[in-house]
């Protein structure tokens, strides 16, 4: 990959990236209801599951589902219905278990949240779509295919770390403000609220 080409997708992809979608969604709700460490242990699953997804498109699932239309409707609200469970159980946690110190929350958090963060991102049909599309219009096709796979992997990693980090720091921020019992159930409410706000935001693309 030549490095105008790099450059150009690293300016590009922050800026998608920035973006408020699901992942952000998934990733601030996380932080507000469970704290931090539920949070980042959320964007490694987030992480994990942009591989997945990357590997997905080079072998072509993209285009698979691009042209089938009932196997996309069949992933894309599989993670509708996914991320809203999470979202209702989020908010009946924070009404049963809101008086909960912030450690014990962030303790339940644990795999479920890295779980939850890996299955928004590879649930999302979108996303592998939009890679296949996207990801072609910064590759050199003279060049070696798999290491430019590679250096997209590696680059968009950095990318979507830095940038779900920079949203994890600020709600767990917030919430750290906040250490009341009350305070963190209304926190745990509003963190559910994202996650099915980000089902819905899911079911709207098309």
């Amino acid at each position: 990959m030549e490095l105008e080409l790099w450059l150009a997708f690293v300016a590009t992809y922050t800026v998608i990236s920035i973006v408020p979608g699901p992942s952000v969604l998934m990733v601030t709700g996380q932080a507000l209801s469970r704290g931090g460490k539920a949070a980042f242990l959320c964007i490694l699953g987030e992480l994990t599951g942009g591989v997945v997804l990357v590997g997905l498109s080079l072998f072509g699932v993209g285009a698979i589902l691009a042209a089938s239309s009932e196997l996309f409707q069949i992933v894309k609200w599989a993670g509708v219905f996914y991320m809203a469970y999470l979202g209702y159980r989020q908010i009946i946690d924070a009404r049963q278990n809101g008086v909960d110190s912030p450690q014990e929350q962030s303790e339940q958090g644990g795999m479920s949240s890295a779980r939850a963060g890996f299955f928004t991102a590879v649930l999302n049909p979108k996303a592998i779509i939009f890679y296949v599309a996207f990801l072609s219009q910064f590759l050199d096709p003279n060049a070696n295919i798999y290491s430019q796979f590679a250096i997209v992997v590696a680059t968009s990693t950095v990318i979507v770390g830095a940038v779900l980090g920079g949203y994890a720091i600020l709600a767990a921020q917030a919430r750290k403000t906040f250490q009341s019992a009350k305070a963190r159930r209304r926190f745990g409410y509003t963190g559910g609220g994202f996650l099915i706000g980000g089902s819905a935001f899911m079911a709207a693309t098309r």
